[in-house]
């Protein structure tokens, strides 16, 4: 964990994983319940973050930083990636209006960002004071769901430009985040480097919060292109 970061930022940002999570959790059980995808992610899910927790504690990503790829990051990708390959069905069946309200979370999580910032873990170039304009996906989220859904119809274009917009938010911070790492590849941040993801609680950021915000626009998407709300 980082020392004398402001307790404030850790309890509020291990609220949103949590709260993150929770919401995720309960849109697979609603999609499916029984299938085989929902009990092995129910399970995985909540056992990634306790094992990314611990080896962060321990200091396995702040000693060196350029482990964060390969041990956080292309674990969850790759979990993304088999899901659509092989549990096509079971995206289908996700409630899409839950897929597009999670996206909330994005609003505290770009407020610790900020906040990180003001302690000197992270460069502003990640905060919605630099290039960082995330926070928007997370304020539009429980507009576009209100209106998307109204009336008992799903809107599929608002929901497809927003879901591009906001996923292009999403890379743009991503990109942004890992070129502020401490790496032969750091192109920002050289006076204020991205340290905070590194440790305890920060990791769950780019480990779990991420790829869900990533999944969930790519399951709407999925779902939106195909017969099921032409």
């Amino acid at each position: 964990m980082i020392e004398n970061l402001p307790l404030y930022i850790v309890v509020i940002f291990i609220a949103t994983s949590l709260l993150t999570v929770w919401i995720f959790q309960y849109a697979i059980k609603r999609g499916s319940f029984s299938s085989n995808t929902t009990k092995f992610l129910s399970f995985a899910v909540p056992f990634w973050m306790f094992f990314e927790a611990t080896v962060a504690v321990f200091g396995f990503y702040g000693s060196t930083p350029t482990r964060l790829p390969f041990f956080a990051v292309l674990p969850a990708l790759t979990t993304i990636i088999c899901l659509f390959i092989f549990s096509r069905n079971w995206i289908l069946r996700l409630p899409l209006q839950t897929l597009t309200l999670i996206h909330i979370v994005r609003i505290p999580v770009e407020l610790c960002l900020l906040w990180l910032f003001q302690s000197g873990q992270v460069p502003q170039i990640m905060t919605f004071e630099g290039r960082n304009f995330d926070i928007i996906a997370g304020i539009t989220a429980p507009i576009i769901a209100w209106f998307a859904f109204r009336n008992g119809k799903v809107h599929r274009i608002l929901l497809i430009v927003w879901n591009i917009v906001a996923l292009l938010l999403l890379v743009n911070i991503v990109v942004t985040a890992v070129l502020s790492i401490q790496s032969p590849g750091q192109q920002f941040g050289f006076d204020q480097p991205n340290v905070a993801v590194l440790y305890f609680p920060f990791i769950w950021l780019p480990a779990v919060i991420v790829p869900i915000v990533l999944f969930s626009h790519l399951a709407s998407l999925f779902q939106l292109f195909t017969d099921k709300h032409r």
